[in-house]
């Protein structure tokens, strides 16, 4: 049993709480721990008369229990002890919230810089070594008894501020009702006054029900038993209530967010606090955002077609070239036919050939030009099930216009076998062509032009297919990790910038990705995941 009694000097002290002469219940509590009784005499006669209240345990367990009990602002700890040892009774004071506070310095004859540091790690603040010097020891622990004396003041004026602080916020912003079990008002804040209409007389004793919750089209109220507070008042649980809305005295209505919180006493639901919030002006600007988001899509949308039609417009000439040499054939056939017409006899034979090949090379324009119609027109957005192979086949045809006029080949390696991806189609093509494009331009003028470029697809797992452009031209500039996908960021002097920071946002869209890497073997490789379907 631990008592307490008037120090003493004695000289062997027992292992019991000693209170130092003179002093009140205000004094400053100091815990001295030390298995050696000639090291505690010598602490209280070192600190006794200085105005502080002194403890003494002679071991760990029994140090613990007294912090426990006395909760003082300071103990002096020893390190080597029977027992449990001072660091260890450190960690456990540091562990215990009630306890975590005390500011604790060690003592001992270690003297090694790995002890000293084991020591502050385990929460201690500072270390005294022995043997003592009474200049010393009274100097740390004034030093340290007034910075815990600071903290202490400081933490409690926090919470002084956030107590006023929280309550002026709830005056201010939240309207809060106190309900009894039956759901009646029993007190209410002038913030719910103000927003609901009502005086605060009028509201104690009032429906809670019948005033505020919403009603249908008819004006009818629902069941009771239907309502989060009656949910809260019956079952005991915290409600949460986004996007309703509460009625006025006026019979008006207006957005709220609320909640319901049960008042519990012994066990019983004896009542709920219903707090809200008028969110009329957050679902006003909530309506601007998405107004300012439709915006920005539909400016999006404009830039990625105008990307498109930029592209065809670079492309224009080599289209038309594309697109004369099978309406040349078509008439030099056409002229063959008629002059075989006129010829007696007639070769039937050889005018169906050449009727053929009239047809064939008018197929050819056709699907030249109903490519070039699916590509620039402005698509709805509408996500399909699609062959990725296909789909880059077909922009390779595409390429392959320019391909020519820059005199170089486009090789494809497409996986077999791969899922159908789920995506917008004539969007995808954008970005597979708009890669192509920058990867035969990047190998336009070098020496390995005759390479060509080689554009693969590939299976990443069961969720994504890759698409990977590789070329081997003059590489990427040093910055283009920080800027290569940035808008208006471009190496060629007559770019606008805006074409991969489109195709960027394109992949995003589709939940994809769109990165690039250096070549090993020079050059670039761009490639973007897009999802299975």
């Amino acid at each position: 049993m631990t008592v307490e009694m008037p120090y003493q000097n004695q000289s062997q002290p027992q292992n019991q709480t000693l209170i130092s002469s003179g002093q009140n219940d205000d004094d400053e509590k100091i815990l001295l721990v030390d298995d050696n009784p000639t090291n505690l005499q010598v602490l209280l006669q070192t600190l006794n008369g200085r105005g502080y209240k002194l403890l003494i345990a002679k071991d760990g367990e029994n140090a613990l229990r007294i912090a426990h009990k006395a909760k003082p602002a300071l103990i002096l700890l020893d390190i080597m002890m029977p027992g449990i040892d001072g660091y260890e009774v450190c960690r456990r004071l540091k562990a215990d919230p009630e306890m975590s506070s005390i500011t604790v310095i060690f003592l001992s004859a270690l003297d090694d810089t790995q002890d000293k540091v084991r020591g502050l790690e385990t929460g201690a603040v500072d270390y005294i070594a022995k043997p003592f010097q009474a200049e010393e020891v009274i100097a740390r622990v004034e030093t340290q008894l007034k910075i815990h004396q600071l903290e202490q003041a400081l933490a409690a004026r926090n919470r002084q501020l956030e107590a006023a602080n929280q309550r002026l916020l709830e005056t201010m912003r939240e309207g809060i009702f106190g309900v009894d079990a039956e759901g009646r008002i029993t007190f209410a804040n002038p913030a719910a006054s103000r927003m609901t209409g009502w005086d605060l007389e009028e509201l104690t004793g009032g429906d809670f029900y019948g005033m505020f919750l919403e009603r249908n089209p008819e004006g009818i109220h629902a069941p009771r038993q239907n309502t989060p507070l009656y949910r809260t008042l019956v079952d005991g649980v915290i409600q949460n209530v986004d996007d309703s809305v509460f009625c006025r005295q006026n019979e008006s209505f207006f957005p709220v967010d609320y909640s319901c919180t049960p008042i519990t006493e012994g066990g019983k639901n004896n009542g709920a606090v219903v707090v809200f919030r008028d969110i009329t002006e957050k679902k006003r600007q909530q309506e601007i955002l998405q107004q300012a988001l439709d915006e920005v899509d539909e400016q999006k949308d404009k830039l990625t077609h105008m990307s498109r039609l930029s592209s065809m417009g670079e492309m224009a000439s080599g289209f038309a070239h594309e697109v004369n040499q099978p309406l040349t054939a078509i008439n030099n056939y056409a002229q063959v036919c008629k002059r075989m017409v006129a010829r007696e006899p007639m070769d039937v034979e050889s005018i169906k050939e050449a009727m053929g090949k009239i047809a064939t090379q008018a197929q050819r324009a056709g699907d030249i030009i109903s490519r070039i119609r699916s590509f620039v027109k402005k698509p709805d957005h509408c996500l399909e099930r699609v062959d990725c192979n296909r789909l880059i086949q077909d922009v390779v045809k595409l390429a392959e216009v320019d391909a020519r006029n820059n005199q170089i080949e486009i090789h494809i390696d497409l996986e077999e076998g791969l899922a159908p991806v789920r995506v917008d189609p004539v969007q995808i093509q954008q970005v597979a062509l708009n890669l192509m494009r920058n990867a035969m331009e990047a190998m336009r003028d070098t020496a390995t032009r005759d390479i060509g470029i080689r554009v693969e697809t590939l299976k990443v797992n069961d969720d994504f297919v890759q698409v990977r452009v590789i070329d081997r031209g003059h590489g990427l500039a040093d910055d283009a990790e920080e800027k290569m996908f940035t808008p208006f960021y471009t190496t060629k002097q007559d770019g606008m910038g805006i074409g991969l920071s489109v195709c960027h946002s394109i992949i995003q869209t589709h939940g994809g990705v769109l990165n690039f890497e250096r070549n090993p073997e020079g050059g670039a490789i761009l490639w973007f995941t897009v999802p299975v379907a």
